[in-house]
């Protein structure tokens, strides 16, 4: 039989091997913890955090009272810089993929998709841990400063706080996730969580009829009280409905589109 004659034998795909598994859920989450700090947007978010935190304590240093200055007083105004930053991280971490046309890539390594959203997820709430731990780290310079230059130095802190500090800081990376997860598009998932605590509370003030569903629903309400060292039960189940509503929610809605969208 000539070589033009002779049958095509057909395209099979190799076997495959199933000794070879994907990666691990640590390792891409080691895998997402890097890409937090590749991107320069996310780097200086990050650096933005500490130094924000030096600045208040330095200010502090400079305007609280010798017996004011304390690792307490210290330690509690720098939960509102990385509050308000985290959650952008958050979305980020979540909106990267699809700004800048890596989700392609990402998905195809991975193909179920659902774990790389759990490794994003777990990269960023380890991110809002250590922005506890550099909160602790900045409170104690600040305690030493004051103590060498005449202050109060006193080291006496609760320990719900600290644990109240943990519950605030990983609720707003989560929720930024959440709404970046729904979204998929960086801007609009950061304007869309900047303005909308903004216009619910102006709302509320304008609508005696909201006053009372923003007790439950507002999160700058709801978790108002773990700037304190004390959160009563009530607090905490007004806390779980917002949460519920403003991460749950969202974080459930944009699993099945991310699921379902088409990566191109």
């Amino acid at each position: 039989m000539s070589a033009s004659t002779a049958p095509i034998a057909p395209a099979v795909a190799p076997p495959a091997h199933p000794g070879v598994r994907g990666p691990s859920l640590s390792r891409l989450t080691a895998v997402e913890l890097r890409k937090l700090v590749d991107t320069r947007a996310g780097r200086w978010l990050l650096v933005g955090i500490g130094l924000v935190s030096v600045a208040i304590v330095v200010v502090q240093l400079w305007v609280l009272a010798d017996d004011e200055q304390t690792f307490t007083a210290f330690f509690v105004p720098q939960l509102l810089p990385a509050g308000l930053l985290l959650p952008v991280l958050g979305i980020l971490s979540i909106t990267g993929e699809w700004s800048q046309r890596t989700a392609l890539t990402t998905y195809a390594l991975v193909p179920r998709r659902e774990r790389v959203i759990v490794a994003k997820l777990a990269a960023v709430v380890l991110a809002a841990l250590a922005s506890v731990l550099v909160t602790l780290a900045v409170a104690a310079v600040g305690t030493l400063a004051a103590k060498a230059t005449g202050g109060s130095g006193d080291w006496s802190f609760e320990a719900a706080r600290l644990f109240h500090a943990v519950v605030l800081q990983v609720l707003g990376v989560l929720m930024g996730a959440a709404f970046g997860l729904l979204l998929l598009n960086t801007p609009l998932a950061v304007v869309t969580y900047l303005l909308l605590p903004t216009v619910w509370a102006v709302l509320a003030a304008m609508v005696e009829a909201l006053r009372e569903p923003a007790r439950w629903l507002d999160t700058s309400v709801t978790t108002e009280p773990l700037f304190g060292p004390e959160v009563t039960a009530g607090q905490w189940g007004r806390m779980a409905v917002s949460v519920l509503v403003w991460t749950v929610l969202p974080l459930a809605g944009g699993l099945v589109r991310t699921l379902r969208r088409e990566v191109s």
